[in-house]
């Protein structure tokens, strides 16, 4: 495909010879002859000078290097599109595999792909163009809606709904129990019920080995463009915003509620009924003890003004010697008191 035809579907000005041939993408580092690389921050410009790409996306401030460029306001985003125009996904075939068991009652929608070995319970609703992969299982009263994919080994508990064009990776669970027990007379613990339901909105994403708890009562709800890593477990009862980006290993705590366009980054863990509010971020490994006033950056456990963290985390190292001066410092005036 020619640099100038990439240019044009993405909207980008072309600096330089736009005749040239792309075969492929790749990074700075690994790129070669016909590969389409990026440059989205200054700190590895040399390494966009010694790269072997045929081409670079870089955004519109870029200096010139000694290759062609494709210089877009988002830089990353058209390298996004860019990989898909070389390594587009096959389409699945819309077949059901003998082996996958399909309650009676349930109802499929057209072009349905559900692989081997997987389960679909009664009531359950698969809409058109769904794909389910091997070993799933879908519990009775569900609802799975167009054009979304499970991959293998996921399980959607009962009457859960999960909207259109999400996306689930593989071994998690949707709907899964709330954790929620009440202590008896003899100090043991009695299990409550948890009736509640799981809403998951269109156009969401949930990673691999990933947990959504339903509520005990109430709906837990991630709403739309919501994109969830791995390993993430969103309490029973919790309400996600929409275009959330929830990063791997975090925890939320039951009923938590986060605004639009919320960044949780690793292994954030919240305490639970609070809510964090719009474009608010949370930095990594921090601890959020209470809500979030909307637009704020966190850090630290517990969490605490980024800019305040980051003046305190400065001035941790220099604890010892602080210490020392003030040992110092008293022992002088011990000695000026006698």
């Amino acid at each position: 495909m020619r640099l100038s035809e990439i240019a044009g579907q993405f909207d980008c000005e072309l600096d330089g010879d736009g005749g040239i041939e792309i075969t492929g993408v790749a990074t700075l580092e690994l790129a070669g002859q016909g590969d389409l690389s990026f440059l989205t921050n200054s700190k590895y410009l040399n390494d966009a000078r010694r790269t072997k790409a045929s081409a670079i996306i870089v955004s519109l401030d870029c200096p010139q290097l000694e290759f062609p460029l494709l210089r877009h306001s988002n830089p990353y985003l058209v390298f996004a599109k860019a990989i898909e125009i070389f390594f587009g996904s096959t389409p699945d075939i819309p077949e059901i595999h003998p082996t996958a068991w399909i309650a009676d009652t349930a109802r499929l929608g057209k072009g349905v792909a559900i692989g081997a070995y997987t389960y679909i319970g009664d009531r359950a609703v698969i809409e058109d163009r769904v794909v389910i992969k091997s070993g799933c299982a879908v519990y009775g009263g569900a609802s799975i809606g167009e054009a979304t994919i499970i991959h293998a080994g996921c399980v959607i508990r009962e009457n859960v709904t999960v909207g259109k064009r999400c996306i689930i990776h593989s071994n998690s669970v949707i709907g899964s129990d709330g954790f929620g027990f009440a202590r008896q007379e003899d100090g043991s613990w009695y299990k409550i019920l948890q009736v509640g339901n799981v809403m998951l909105e269109d156009d969401v994403e949930i990673g691999a080995c990933t947990t959504v708890d339903r509520g005990t009562l109430s709906e837990t709800r991630v709403s739309k463009g919501t994109k969830v890593d791995n390993l993430v477990q969103i309490g029973h009862g919790s309400i996600i915003g929409s275009d959330n980006l929830i990063c791997a290993q975090v925890g939320l705590a039951g009923s938590t509620r986060t605004g639009k366009n919320v960044v949780l980054a690793g292994q954030v863990g919240a305490v639970g009924h609070l809510t964090i509010g719009d474009g608010a971020m949370v930095t990594a490994q921090s601890g959020v003890p209470g809500s979030v006033e909307a637009g704020k950056i966190i850090s630290g456990s517990p969490a605490i003004e980024n800019k305040d963290w980051l003046r305190s985390t400065a001035a941790f190292a220099k604890l010892p010697k602080i210490l020392k001066a003030v040992r110092d410092l008293e022992r002088r005036v011990s000695r000026l008191e006698v």
